[in-house]
């Protein structure tokens, strides 16, 4: 340990023990990058100007620092240390910076209301919302969200209306829920920014395979927010955010019939098991 780090160290004395064992391990960690780094003071002035700009391209529909954070896996890595549990549960994954309020819908409702519905492949999103036993949850919230076909979310495009491609459905007494909407697309993520500097700079492609959002919540169980993501995505195994996991990818399938659908279309099938809130490590 240097002598300024020790300095620097020995002034970390909050009344907020967990504050001070954070500021502590990252101050370590920063100075220790310096010293196997060496930046020169051109390049550290740089990498703080980056982080101004930064901020100042985060709007209430845009966080650019998430954008970063997934970018460069650290979303998933805190995801993967904070969502422990039982054998069978469905794996949480990032949320994104495009979540946004979703309207209530009824089950069965079409989500896409845009000319998206026109070109692209209609498709029926169904399944249950169970605990890690099996047994179902009426009464779950289901937040959906997903981007149009040319790989937009509503708060990105102004030629969509405000909620396209968004739905909050509550399950039915069997943990039911359904719902219509159009096939997702793979799609890269904005590049106009400092995510997109990051990503050229370092010789990455900004491209996240085809998937839909959720956000899943039920009394006496751990919410989870996770993907779907779509089997034979050429962006499975680079995906810009690390966030797929094996258990969240799924086969679309040739529609079969009764989901009151006019014409060829996909089924998407997924069931999503959550946590009790009583579960604990090691139980």
């Amino acid at each position: 340990m240097t002598p300024l780090l020790r300095q620097v160290l020995s002034q970390v004395d909050g009344p907020d023990p967990r504050i001070n064992e954070i500021v502590s391990a990252l101050v370590t960690h920063l100075h220790a990058f310096v010293e196997e780094v060496r930046p020169t003071e051109r390049e550290w002035i740089a990498g703080l100007d980056f982080l101004i700009r930064t901020g100042q391209m985060c709007t209430p529909d845009r966080n650019e620092f998430i954008l970063l954070s997934d970018m460069l896996g650290l979303t998933t890595a805190v995801d993967d240390v904070n969502h422990v549990g039982p054998e069978g549960m469905t794996p949480s994954s990032v949320e994104g910076p495009f979540h946004s309020p979703a309207p209530a819908r009824d089950l069965g409702a079409w989500i896409s209301f845009g000319p998206e519905r026109d070109r692209a492949v209609p498709t029926v999103v169904h399944g249950r919302v169970l605990d890690c036993d099996g047994t179902p949850l009426p009464g779950a919230l289901v937040d959906l969200w997903q981007a149009n076909d040319t790989g937009l979310y509503d708060t990105q495009d102004d030629t969509q209306d405000a909620g396209n491609l968004r739905g909050l459905f509550t399950t039915d007494a069997d943990g039911r829920y359904w719902f219509r909407t159009i096939r997702p697309s793979s799609y890269p993520v904005p590049t106009d920014g400092t995510g997109g500097e990051l990503l050229h700079a370092i010789g990455r492609h900004p491209m996240r395979p085809a998937h839909l959002h959720y956000r899943v919540t039920a009394a006496g169980h751990r919410p989870l927010t996770t993907h779907v993501f779509l089997a034979g995505d050429p962006y499975l195994g680079s995906d810009a955010a690390y966030a797929v996991k094996d258990e969240l990818v799924c086969h679309p399938r040739p529609g079969t019939g009764g989901w009151d659908m006019d014409g060829p279309y996909e089924e998407i099938a997924f069931d999503l098991k959550l946590v009790s809130l009583d579960w604990k490590d090691g139980q």
